[in-house]
């Protein structure tokens, strides 16, 4: 899960004497929540189903525990793992005045044991000591996703639906083809119009049709494919629907803005708007950080090397990002930052897939200044406006 920025800075001040701290370990069935409550001896610990309402009820009771205690509870701060309910619950209960946050998994420092226990009370510990240390504003003890609104959320579906439809797609050629090599039959596209219609006329190497049961199955998984098409298809035409009724909207502005670049379509541009573009990243740093395009060295003692890629980021936004480089070679021939990628691959005499890399970072850092502040990147080639 990408990282967002730092809030820790904000949350410099606590006064564990009125805030009470909750945390939750999430399963789909329970959900086990600790609490550090104000004015109680113990640290008290609830199994849940897993039910929203349940748990609001339960911070109320431990909240009017610690009244009747003395304490005059005057802020609630709840966190979790980010995992496969995502962030809907963090949104409910800030609608309810409930301080809520996602926590990073992988922000979390555990034990290096090769074998160590682990159980949920053992977890709940763990983001309990994690969350607490980040509340005080304490460096390094864990970090938090940026939480984003179900429009935000929203957004990102299209893209990520004919990513994997186009995959879907590109699977059932290839199976047909597998089919149909494994009969001895060559030369067959099953992607055109007319390929169902030719099935029937085929004939193996022997002279023999196709066998029924092979004939049969890929009948099926043309209709699949034809399926799968005529949805990649819907999705691209609601997309151009939602740029024409709302031009100036803000992501869709930027849509348009990246479409205009030579070398980047409305399909390329839509993604890296949604997955990374259109989020508040504090700096270019945070933008290169975000996509897992930054380095990860290896420094000990005497050792000093470079273990290539982070890929600690969004891994989406990555892959767009470096074919968007190769990309750029070819349709940006003229710009500054093609010139440099030639310029040190000529000079230095190193690998051009490692420079594309830095190409590729270069770039986005570059699109984002384009989208947020109008910066236009020194000979980039631009499309009239439509």
């Amino acid at each position: 899960m990408p990282k967002s920025n730092d809030l820790s800075k904000s949350l410099v001040t606590l006064d564990q004497g009125s805030t009470l701290i909750a945390v939750i370990e999430m399963s789909q069935s329970n959900w086990l929540v600790g609490a550090m409550v104000p004015g109680l001896g113990r640290d008290p610990r609830k199994k849940l189903p897993a039910d929203e309402a349940a748990l609001f009820g339960l911070l109320q009771r431990w909240r009017g525990e610690a009244e009747k205690a003395g304490a005059g509870i005057t802020r609630i701060a709840v966190a979790y793992e980010a995992g496969r309910d995502g962030f809907w619950l963090a949104r409910w209960l800030r609608a309810r005045s409930v301080e809520a946050y996602v926590i990073h998994p992988t922000s979390v420092a555990v034990s290096r044991e090769h074998r160590r226990a682990k159980t949920d009370r053992l977890d709940l510990a763990l983001l309990k000591r994690a969350f607490l240390g980040w509340l005080r504003g304490e460096e390094k003890h864990c970090t938090m996703a940026a939480i984003p609104s179900l429009a935000e959320e929203d957004a990102k579906r299209p893209n990520r639906e004919r990513e994997t439809l186009v995959g879907e797609s590109t699977r059932l050629v290839n199976r047909m083809k597998g089919a149909l090599a494994r009969l001895g039959v060559r030369g067959f596209n099953p992607k055109l119009k007319k390929a169902p219609a030719r099935l029937a006329s085929l004939r193996t190497p022997e002279g023999v049709p196709l066998p029924a049961n092979t004939l049969a199955e890929l009948r099926r998984d043309m209709e699949r494919l034809a399926l799968v098409k005529q949805q990649i298809k819907a999705i691209e035409a609601a997309r151009l629907a939602r740029l024409q009724e709302a031009p100036d909207e803000r992501t869709h502005a930027m849509v348009r803005l990246l479409g205009r670049v030579v070398g980047i379509g409305i399909e390329t541009a839509d993604t890296l708007v949604h997955e990374v573009l259109s989020r508040d990243l504090r700096d270019r740093r945070a933008v290169a950080r975000y996509a897992g395009l930054t380095g990860a060295p290896d420094e000990s003692g005497k050792r000093r090397r470079e273990k290539g890629l982070a890929r600690a980021g969004n891994a989406r936004v990555r892959r767009i990002m470096v074919q968007l480089a190769w990309r750029f070679l070819l349709f940006q021939k003229d710009s500054a930052l093609v010139q440099w990628y030639r310029a040190r691959t000529e000079a230095t005499g190193k690998s051009r897939k490692t420079f594309i890399v830095a190409l590729a970072r270069k770039l986005l850092i570059a699109l984002w200044r384009l989208v947020t502040s109008g910066d236009t990147p020194e000979g980039l080639v631009l499309r009239p406006v439509a």
